[in-house]
Protein backbone atom coordinates (compact mmCIF):
# COMPACT_ATOMS: atom_id res chain seq x y z
CA UNK A 1 0.00 0.00 0.00
CA UNK A 2 2.82 2.29 0.40
CA UNK A 3 3.18 2.44 -3.21
CA UNK A 4 -0.41 3.63 -3.88
CA UNK A 5 -0.17 5.96 -1.14
CA UNK A 6 3.58 7.79 -0.44
CA UNK A 7 4.50 9.74 1.63
CA UNK A 8 5.35 13.43 1.26
CA UNK A 9 9.08 13.16 1.18
CA UNK A 10 8.93 10.42 -1.69
CA UNK A 11 6.79 12.99 -3.33
CA UNK A 12 9.15 15.85 -3.21
CA UNK A 13 12.42 14.06 -3.73
CA UNK A 14 10.51 12.32 -6.86
CA UNK A 15 9.53 15.79 -8.06
CA UNK A 16 13.03 16.84 -7.55
CA UNK A 17 14.19 14.22 -9.67
CA UNK A 18 11.65 14.75 -12.01
CA UNK A 19 12.64 18.46 -12.16
CA UNK A 20 16.29 17.28 -12.98
CA UNK A 21 15.46 15.23 -15.11
CA UNK A 22 13.11 17.41 -16.97
CA UNK A 23 15.61 20.34 -16.82
CA UNK A 24 18.59 18.01 -18.29
CA UNK A 25 16.69 16.56 -21.04
CA UNK A 26 15.11 20.34 -21.89
CA UNK A 27 18.84 21.56 -22.01
CA UNK A 28 20.55 19.05 -23.93
CA UNK A 29 17.72 16.67 -25.47
CA UNK A 30 15.40 18.71 -26.16
CA UNK A 31 16.93 20.90 -28.71
CA UNK A 32 18.89 18.24 -30.39
CA UNK A 33 15.40 16.11 -30.58
CA UNK A 34 13.70 19.49 -31.98
CA UNK A 35 16.55 20.55 -33.99
CA UNK A 36 15.79 16.49 -35.92
CA UNK A 37 12.54 16.85 -35.78
CA UNK A 38 12.89 20.56 -37.83
CA UNK A 39 15.80 19.16 -40.03
CA UNK A 40 13.22 15.86 -40.78
CA UNK A 41 10.20 18.07 -41.90
CA UNK A 42 12.50 20.24 -43.93
CA UNK A 43 13.66 16.82 -45.44
CA UNK A 44 10.48 15.65 -45.83
CA UNK A 45 9.19 19.41 -47.44
CA UNK A 46 12.02 19.04 -49.62
CA UNK A 47 11.57 15.54 -50.94
CA UNK A 48 7.80 16.75 -51.52
CA UNK A 49 8.88 19.92 -53.45
CA UNK A 50 11.12 17.42 -55.51
CA UNK A 51 7.96 15.11 -55.79
CA UNK A 52 5.81 18.04 -57.00
CA UNK A 53 8.70 19.18 -59.53
CA UNK A 54 9.60 15.48 -60.51
CA UNK A 55 6.04 14.92 -61.29
CA UNK A 56 5.40 18.35 -63.01
CA UNK A 57 8.77 17.34 -65.08
CA UNK A 58 6.88 14.16 -65.57
CA UNK A 59 3.69 15.15 -67.52
CA UNK A 60 5.67 18.09 -69.64
CA UNK A 61 7.91 15.15 -70.35
CA UNK A 62 5.06 13.12 -71.40
CA UNK A 63 3.08 16.05 -73.29
CA UNK A 64 6.58 16.66 -75.41
CA UNK A 65 7.13 12.61 -76.22
CA UNK A 66 3.29 13.28 -77.08
CA UNK A 67 3.69 15.87 -79.00
CA UNK A 68 6.86 14.20 -80.79
CA UNK A 69 4.96 10.79 -81.36
CA UNK A 70 1.91 12.95 -82.91
CA UNK A 71 4.60 14.90 -85.24
CA UNK A 72 7.00 11.49 -86.20
CA UNK A 73 3.19 9.81 -86.83
CA UNK A 74 2.70 13.33 -89.15
CA UNK A 75 5.96 12.72 -91.05
CA UNK A 76 5.41 9.08 -91.42
CA UNK A 77 2.51 9.73 -92.93
CA UNK A 78 3.92 12.79 -95.24
CA UNK A 79 6.87 10.46 -96.17
CA UNK A 80 3.86 7.30 -97.01
CA UNK A 81 2.15 10.34 -99.03
CA UNK A 82 4.83 11.17 -100.77
CA UNK A 83 6.12 7.95 -101.76
CA UNK A 84 2.92 6.73 -103.21
CA UNK A 85 2.87 10.12 -105.32
CA UNK A 86 6.18 9.16 -106.22
CA UNK A 87 5.50 5.26 -106.85
CA UNK A 88 2.15 7.04 -109.14
CA UNK A 89 4.15 9.27 -111.05
CA UNK A 90 6.81 6.86 -111.95
CA UNK A 91 4.50 4.35 -113.23
CA UNK A 92 2.74 7.05 -115.08
CA UNK A 93 5.73 8.04 -116.61
CA UNK A 94 6.72 4.43 -117.46
CA UNK A 95 3.44 4.36 -119.28
CA UNK A 96 3.99 7.23 -121.19
CA UNK A 97 7.31 6.33 -122.37
CA UNK A 98 5.86 3.02 -122.92
CA UNK A 99 3.13 5.07 -125.18
CA UNK A 100 5.64 6.71 -126.44
CA UNK A 101 7.75 3.97 -127.88
CA UNK A 102 4.93 1.90 -129.15
CA UNK A 103 3.35 4.75 -130.89
CA UNK A 104 7.18 4.90 -132.26
CA UNK A 105 7.11 1.31 -133.11
CA UNK A 106 3.89 1.91 -135.02
CA UNK A 107 4.90 4.53 -136.85
CA UNK A 108 7.91 2.80 -138.39
CA UNK A 109 6.30 -0.67 -139.42
CA UNK A 110 3.57 1.90 -140.88
CA UNK A 111 6.21 3.79 -142.83
CA UNK A 112 8.07 0.02 -142.92
CA UNK A 113 4.97 -1.02 -144.90
CA UNK A 114 4.63 2.23 -146.74
CA UNK A 115 8.11 1.97 -148.54
CA UNK A 116 7.22 -1.49 -149.36
CA UNK A 117 4.24 -0.85 -150.59
CA UNK A 118 6.16 2.13 -152.72
CA UNK A 119 8.38 -0.14 -153.82
CA UNK A 120 6.00 -2.95 -154.83
CA UNK A 121 4.03 -0.79 -156.95
CA UNK A 122 6.99 0.92 -158.19
CA UNK A 123 8.03 -2.55 -159.01
CA UNK A 124 4.91 -3.42 -160.40
CA UNK A 125 4.72 -0.36 -162.79
CA UNK A 126 8.23 -1.17 -164.13
CA UNK A 127 6.91 -4.63 -165.03
CA UNK A 128 3.41 -3.34 -166.51
CA UNK A 129 5.67 -0.48 -168.10
CA UNK A 130 8.39 -2.92 -169.60
CA UNK A 131 5.49 -5.43 -170.47
CA UNK A 132 3.53 -2.54 -172.63
CA UNK A 133 6.62 -1.36 -174.24
CA UNK A 134 7.38 -4.88 -175.21
CA UNK A 135 3.76 -5.25 -176.72
CA UNK A 136 3.40 -2.04 -178.06
CA UNK A 137 6.84 -2.77 -179.99
CA UNK A 138 5.39 -5.83 -181.27
CA UNK A 139 2.26 -4.16 -182.38
CA UNK A 140 4.36 -1.10 -184.08
CA UNK A 141 6.45 -3.93 -185.77
CA UNK A 142 3.45 -5.57 -187.38
CA UNK A 143 1.86 -2.54 -187.96
CA UNK A 144 4.92 -0.44 -189.20
CA UNK A 145 5.96 -2.88 -191.71
CA UNK A 146 5.97 -0.40 -194.69
CA UNK A 147 8.48 2.53 -194.32
CA UNK A 148 6.18 5.37 -195.31
CA UNK A 149 3.11 4.19 -192.42
CA UNK A 150 6.48 4.47 -190.37
CA UNK A 151 7.44 8.13 -191.35
CA UNK A 152 3.91 9.01 -191.39
CA UNK A 153 3.36 7.67 -187.85
CA UNK A 154 6.74 9.33 -186.33
CA UNK A 155 5.24 12.93 -187.86
CA UNK A 156 2.27 12.50 -186.03
CA UNK A 157 3.99 11.87 -182.50
CA UNK A 158 6.77 14.63 -183.37
CA UNK A 159 3.67 16.53 -183.48
CA UNK A 160 2.04 15.42 -180.12
CA UNK A 161 5.07 16.19 -178.80
CA UNK A 162 5.48 19.52 -179.91
CA UNK A 163 2.27 20.64 -178.98
CA UNK A 164 2.97 19.05 -175.48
Amino acid sequence: MKLLLPEFGLLIWTLLAFLIVLFILGKFAWPAIIKGLKEREASITDSLATAERVKAEMAQLKSENEALLAKAREERAQMLREARDTKDKIINEAKEQAKIVSEKILADAQEAIERNKMAALIEVKNEIGLLVVGISEKILRRELQNRPEQEKYIKQLAEEVKLN
